[in-house]
């Protein structure tokens, strides 16, 4: 990584394996971590899933840019949200301190990871589909991603070596 990116961002889907990957990552390059959603929840004093039913999926990646164009971080291992990637500033922001990696995994499995959309907390809109939410996102990430690693055969520990050994 250059002098100025010393952070590492990670963007993809629900059930991409962000926040189970995040911590162990940063342990292993003795960074910092964060959890946007984490972040927004603490900030809200609400859960994710309230958020998005309260006050819809539009106002939500509003907040969740907002959140992310206040963090001024340096060697640090960043968990996105799934939705962060609707955010042209935000994701300009984090790409201005981090390299941004997209942990790409197949819908199939997605699927069964994220189980009940109507819980998870996703900022989509009224009877989207998660296939449907899926198909909209994934130019996104591919547009902001620096690296992407394809993740759906590999363990914690291979994608976070992964990351390592290209980052």
């Amino acid at each position: 990584m250059s002098a100025q990116k010393t952070n590492l961002v990670l963007i993809g889907m629900a059930g991409a394996g962000k926040s189970t990957v995040g911590p162990l990552l940063a342990q292993m390059l003795s960074y910092g971590f964060v959890d946007v959603d984490d972040l927004i929840e603490a900030d809200q004093q609400q859960s994710l899933q309230d958020l998005v039913d309260c006050h819809g999926a539009a106002w939500f990646r509003l907040l969740e840019e907002r959140i992310i164009l206040g963090l001024d971080l340096q060697r640090h291992v960043i968990a996105t949200g799934g939705s962060a990637i609707y955010g042209a500033a935000g994701m300009k922001h984090l790409r201005q301190s981090g390299l941004v990696v997209f942990l790409d995994v197949p819908l199939v499995v997605l699927e069964a990871r994220v189980g009940d959309v109507a819980t998870r907390g996703l900022a989509r809109e009224e009877g989207q589909s998660f296939a449907q939410l899926f198909a909209e996102r994934q130019p996104l990430y591919h547009r902001y991603a620096d690296i992407r690693i394809a993740c759906s055969e590999m363990t914690i520990s291979e994608i976070c070596a992964a990351i390592v050994e290209v980052g």
